[in-house]
């Protein structure tokens, strides 16, 4: 899919991709990637600007697909309700549920408008009509996959993004499920049975001898996330980098209680108190929980935050990005 290490830094919405991270994968070598999550046309647009100056090798832009989510308003209603307390004792009020599209059409017109080399879509499939205009602007389209169901409904895409249940962060699953998460090794040959597409493996890979296993296995690349979270170019919050390490924390569990949507992170008080209670609701939940988060970050309080990071999290160091590219590559 392009000439370089079988290395992709994974997209990660909310802050840790940077211009900075993505343009240092690149020139190592590797596919540096971009989110356009939670932002307007407008700032991911200014983050394409920003790496064309910082690269001029191949990078890509990440989407979120729109929400299919059928919400019960009730229900979100009352978990806002139960983090008002905590709410209060940071000085802010539970969010209010916005937009569900994450400006999707917006992002797309966009993109195609003038494309990175490659598009990613995740929590879904975009329409053949969408699939094809990337396509026939030389655009490399992959679509995150969690099963073998997944990969056969993206088959008009030119590569996949096996996610296994050892990743960190958001869930990639086309429904808002925590059915049946597969581990990445189980995944990747059953997912090669059934379609000739580059497969891109992710989840729970931190060293070059976790790329070099997924390689064996079939993928033409290992996509990572959380061993770049504390690189100096990644754009994650200070609690979460250091959180990586702090030894309190020793492991990590699936959780809507941040988003709506289950998503891999450090357990923490936030997550034991409130993952039984929060509602199948994304973004919904997302917007309540937000000033909550960004009040518990600017405090230095990491129980309050969401921490996402995957089961190999423990490896994550502060190598500079382009550096860690070079030593995740399999000799």
């Amino acid at each position: 899919m392009w000439n370089g290490l079988p290395i992709v830094q994974a997209p990660m919405a909310g802050g840790p991709s940077t211009p900075e991270l993505a343009a240092a994968v690149s020139n190592a070598g590797g596919l540096g990637f971009l989110a356009a999550g939670y932002k307007t046309p407008g700032a991911m647009r200014a983050d394409i600007a920003a790496t064309r100056r910082l690269t001029s090798r191949p990078f890509g832009m990440n989407l979120f697909m729109p929400s299919l989510d059928e919400v019960d308003p009730a229900e979100v209603a009352a978990y806002r309700d139960r983090l008002a307390a905590e709410a209060a004792r940071l000085g802010v009020v539970p969010g209010t549920p916005s937009a569900r599209d994450d400006a999707y059409d917006a992002k797309v017109a966009d993109l195609l408008s003038d494309p990175p080399a490659f598009v990613s879509f995740t929590f879904g499939c975009p329409s053949p009509d969408v699939i094809r205009a990337f396509q026939d602007r030389g655009v490399i389209v992959i679509v995150t996959v969690t099963s073998v169901d997944e990969a056969r409904q993206a088959s008009a895409a030119d590569a996949l993004c096996l996610q296994g249940a050892e990743a960190g962060g958001h869930r990639g699953s086309f429904a808002n499920t925590f059915d049946d998460p597969v581990p990445l090794r189980v995944l990747l040959p059953s997912v090669r049975e059934v379609t000739a597409q580059p497969l891109i493996a992710a989840g729970g890979l931190a060293t070059s001898t976790d790329v070099a296993d997924i390689l064996s296995l079939g993928a033409v690349a290992a996509q990572i996330g959380t061993a770049f979270v504390r690189c100096p170019e990644s754009g994650a919050s200070a609690v979460h980098k250091a959180a990586l390490a702090d030894p309190r924390f020793t492991s990590t569990a699936m959780t809507r209680a941040f988003s709506g949507r289950p998503a891999r992170g450090l357990v923490n008080r936030f997550l034991t108190e409130h993952s039984a209670h929060a509602p199948a609701a994304y973004p919904d939940v997302h917007y309540v929980t937000s000033p909550l988060r960004k009040a518990s970050a600017a405090h230095g309080d990491p129980d309050g935050v969401n921490l996402w990071a995957g089961e190999a999290f423990r490896k994550a160091t502060e190598t500079p990005a382009g550096a860690l590219t070079t030593a995740l590559t399999p000799r």
